[in-house]
């Protein structure tokens, strides 16, 4: 089975990542070759600029013929459509897992587990609280570039796990039985691009400290790294989407203080 996008064209693993990271039904147009799937990481932030930018027009677009309110609730709700909730059901299994405690293989079957527990639940409460409160603090405008923004910038930083950490799990144990493999340096420049792109716009227009708005969800990131490294020396599929959108809401709450204060 071919394993590379040198053999799988790029086109081929974009499609796969599509598919993968999205419910859209890509998957009637094309189905890639299997071995794609391993690679999909090296577009996950692309597949950031499709989620944040729906979430951001409609951010916008509910903002001119409702309260800004109901624009913020549905601009979660389309992304949660789009994604099938698939970074929230991560984030939720592993609150369940670290916060149940002890050791490696505890926390590993938890986070395998389907069912959701305590810290999930009031994990996903809490995450949907915080993200709501940080979007309704902005404007329109704002909202929708710092959410395109931050899509991507934390799908690209997310992904970093894979080069840090080994996969905690053997792959037929793996609950989408693929495991990521690591990102080439040709890979890996082109994740930096997808990620910093849209960033780079947002912080061309806003005005605002390039330094914390990219400082600070890196660190939270590294924290959670250590976590991982400490507790079960390594990263599953739900550390991946866990970090991913405990990233974005430090980006939300970096920008709305700098906001606030310029």
């Amino acid at each position: 089975m071919e394993e590379t996008t040198e053999k799988n064209k790029w086109y081929q693993v974009l499609w796969a990542a599509l598919i993968f990271f999205t419910r859209l039904p890509f998957w009637r147009v094309y189905q890639p070759p299997q071995a794609c799937y391993k690679a999909v990481v090296e577009f996950w932030p692309l597949t950031g600029w499709l989620t944040g930018g729906a979430m951001a027009a409609t951010l916008y677009l509910v903002s001119l013929v409702l309260p800004w309110p109901v624009a913020v609730i549905a601009a979660i709700i389309v992304r949660l459509l789009i994604t099938g909730a698939l970074h929230e059901d991560g984030l939720a299994d592993f609150l369940d897992g670290f916060g149940g405690g002890g050791g490696r293989d505890r926390i590993l079957a938890i986070m395998k587990d389907s069912h959701i527990g305590t810290y999930g639940v009031l994990g996903l409460i809490l995450y949907l609280s915080l993200l709501g409160a940080a979007l309704y603090s902005m404007t329109p405008i704002i909202a929708a570039l710092t959410v395109f923004a931050a899509d991507p910038f934390s799908k690209m930083v997310a992904s970093q796990l894979i080069n840090m950490l080994p996969y905690a799990r053997r792959e037929e144990e793996a609950k989408n039985k693929t495991v990521y493999r690591k990102p080439s340096l040709a890979a890996g420049l082109s994740l930096t691009v997808q990620g910093l792109l849209p960033m780079a716009l947002m912080i061309w227009l806003t005005g605002i400290s390039w330094y914390f708005v990219i400082a600070i969800p890196a660190v939270v990131m590294y924290f959670l790294y250590l976590l991982m490294l400490r507790k079960i020396k390594g990263y599953t599929g739900d550390c991946c989407g866990a970090v991913c959108l405990l990233v974005e809401l430090a980006v939300y709450l970096t920008a709305i203080i700098q906001f606030i204060n310029s």
